[in-house]
């Protein structure tokens, strides 16, 4: 049995764009390429032909992998989450203490994350070190760099 992949309606969304591009781009281009290498004459030894077919064999593969994401996948409505502690899709107003800087995350699903807008996944070392913790616990954060005390200051959706 598969793993259930929890996430926002936004990461959803965007897995199905992905496996549509996928299927209506990607695949027709792939296509091309081998009708274009079988139309080069002999199969057996045509580097172009099995380059294409090599692609198209990992194309599919990825496009089924993702279709069972998304089959797995369970949509978290955040009115209805507990803002009590630090869960998934959290939005995280932390305090590093080693540095006394605020900063802020969002708890997200593995596929959702993105340092730039402040995504981080539950399953990094700060997703997992936040998990569970209430406003005005300490969270010591084992990362590459060492331990980073973080103290929870706020928590919302």
């Amino acid at each position: 049995m598969s793993e259930v992949n929890y996430m926002s309606q936004e990461g959803y969304d965007n897995l199905k764009k992905e496996i549509e591009h996928l299927k209506m781009v990607e695949r027709p281009r792939i296509s091309k390429q081998i009708g274009e290498a079988r139309d080069k004459g002999d199969l057996s030894e045509n580097a172009e032909y099995d380059a294409a077919k090599e692609a198209q064999g990992l194309l599919e593969l990825k496009i089924s992998k993702l279709e069972e994401s998304l089959g797995n996948s369970r949509i978290l409505d955040p009115s209805k989450l507990d803002i009590s502690k630090v869960g998934i899709l959290s939005k995280v107003k932390l305090l590093n203490k080693k540095v006394n800087r605020e900063v802020v995350y969002t708890i997200v699903a593995e596929k959702e994350a993105n340092l730039k807008q402040g995504k981080i996944s539950v399953k990094s070392p700060i997703g997992k070190g936040l998990m569970g913790k209430k406003v005005g616990e300490i969270a010591e954060v084992q990362v590459p760099a060492g331990i980073i005390p973080f103290e929870i200051l706020e928590i919302s959706v």
